[in-house]
């Protein structure tokens, strides 16, 4: 019997199923190989937002020494209202948190020296930065940005003062209400800066 040649379109289906399932195995081996890294502690897992890992507290002297800027232009000490012990989701957790409202569009400013280790969009804090101070000591974490500034990228450099976002309503932010979510947290690991002890930043401009 004569074997009639392949349709060269049945070929090239062929080809096309064979790399799609191809794909979606090694999709799952490299997911599956993520997770056993992070279980092991050589990936670390990272949350949409930081993680408290001691109780709560008040700035200690070196913070305060520091004379941090407020981290929203033109707002002064007299406007800001302490929100850091304010019940969130129905009384489930704590804000850790100071919200300074200001218009969408204000810039949000660098409150000392240091360098960003994480620019992340989604979750309840939407557009985010996360900055460490250059002794990896305490990290500053600014939330719900209308956007970014021009050029900021992850592992660069930042002085007191730079602009890296605009005040905005990104995340869980009520949309008539534009602020910057605020928050300090005693860096627990460097290799994790979005996990530490949660400082209360009011009493900074107090």
């Amino acid at each position: 019997m004569t074997r009639r040649p392949s349709s060269p379109l049945g070929t090239v289906r062929g080809l096309i199923a064979t790399g799609l399932v191809m794909g979606a195995v090694l999709a799952v081996v490299l997911v599956g190989w993520r997770l056993v890294l992070i279980y092991r502690g050589a990936v670390p897992a990272v949350p949409e937002e930081p993680e408290a890992t001691a109780p709560m507290a008040a700035p200690a002297a070196d913070l305060r020494d520091r004379s941090l800027l407020i981290p929203v232009q033109g707002i002064a000490p007299a406007s800001l209202t302490d929100t850091f012990y304010d019940a969130r989701a129905g009384g489930a957790r704590v804000h850790h948190a100071l919200d300074i409202l200001a218009p969408r569009g204000t810039p949000v400013l660098a409150v000392e020296d240091g360098r960003i280790v994480r620019l992340h969009k989604g979750g309840a804090g939407g557009i985010t930065v996360y900055e460490l101070d250059p002794a990896s000591r305490y990290g500053y974490y600014y939330a719900h940005l209308d956007r970014y500034a021009d050029g900021l990228k992850e592992g660069m450099t930042v002085g007191r003062g730079d602009v890296l976002g605009y005040v905005g309503t990104t995340g869980n932010a009520p949309p008539g209400r534009p602020h910057l979510h605020f928050a300090i947290y005693e860096v627990a690991d460097p290799r994790r800066p979005w996990r530490g002890r949660p400082i209360d930043p009011y009493p900074l401009w107090r």
